[in-house]
């Protein structure tokens, strides 16, 4: 039954809808609203008028995104895959630090261990952990810096499933291009995937007519550091920004909602053109 003392206390109802009694309140200002006041943000919920100041906010580029993407998170939504792939990359980090080569030696990439006839293994899994061990400290902090830079921008405009796709099938394509045009080097890093989502955001960016030569310039920095400094691989740069490319080609042709199984479908064809790549291209390059 409802106390007078609560049925007084107006922080129990609804600021909008008075005769409306809830508990839950607005993340931003902290004011309790209905079912019918509240709208879904990453963490809880917010109120229609800080829906209006944060729509105010937006820049005119984000707005025109929100248009054209359809907007499946929020325009001021955390990144949660973006964080998710920097928990899961220092983690491995750990424990590269914890068991050294031994740990490498299993996560490492090399085309050999996806041809059994040649090493007489068969271990797929390596195209996916490469992308979370690093050659060391300073590859590690700058990949990860990359992604925490690049994510908050591209996440939250493509979607939660549309980037991590992009950055597992990018860090495919990395790999993939090593093994192609350099089959007996072993490889390790998220540098395949980090050029994977500036491919990417080039295409997306300059699909919605932002000016993309930003990104131009520091892709082709980045691509001439890994031809000329020995030690990079420029080959897993190359493949990841091209597979980006296309990726991101792939998300502005098909962005409306009765294009999503095209979308899927697009995405499947990708990687299994890379996978039939994989098992053609190296055997026929290595010496039998």
């Amino acid at each position: 039954m409802t106390t007078p003392d609560f049925a007084s206390n107006r922080e129990n109802f609804c600021y909008r809808h008075p005769d409306r009694q809830s508990f839950v309140l607005c993340q931003r200002c902290m004011r309790t609203i209905c079912a019918e006041c509240q709208t879904q943000a990453p963490v809880g919920v917010i109120c229609p008028e800080c829906m209006k100041e944060q729509r105010k906010a937006q820049t005119p580029a984000q707005r025109k995104a929100n248009r054209r993407w359809g907007g499946s998170i929020a325009a001021n939504g955390q990144p949660i895959v973006t964080y998710a792939l920097l928990a899961v990359t220092t983690v491995f980090g750990v424990l590269q630090v914890m068991f050294g080569k031994t740990f490498d030696n299993l996560t490492l990439f090399w085309a050999l261990y996806l041809l059994p006839d040649f090493s007489g293994v068969f271990e797929p899994w390596r195209l996916f952990t490469s992308m979370f061990v690093h050659g060391g400290l300073w590859h590690f902090l700058l990949n990860m810096l990359a992604l925490w830079m690049i994510g908050r921008i591209l996440e939250p405009m493509i979607g939660r499933w549309r980037y991590l796709a992009l950055y597992l099938i990018g860090g495919v394509g990395g790999s993939v291009a090593v093994a192609v045009l350099s089959p007996l080097d072993a490889v390790v890093g998220a540098s395949g995937a980090i050029f994977a989502l500036m491919g990417a955001l080039l295409v997306i960016g300059r699909q919605l007519g932002g000016d993309v030569r930003g990104i131009l310039v520091i892709l082709g920095l980045n691509l001439a550091v890994g031809i000329f400094i020995a030690g990079i691989s420029w080959q897993a740069h190359v493949g990841g920004v091209i597979v980006g490319a296309l990726i991101g080609l792939i998300y502005s042709r098909t962005r409306e909602r009765r294009q999503r199984t095209v979308q899927i479908l697009l995405l499947v064809a990708l990687t299994a053109v890379l996978v039939i790549a994989l098992a053609i291209v190296p055997p026929l390059l290595l010496p039998h």
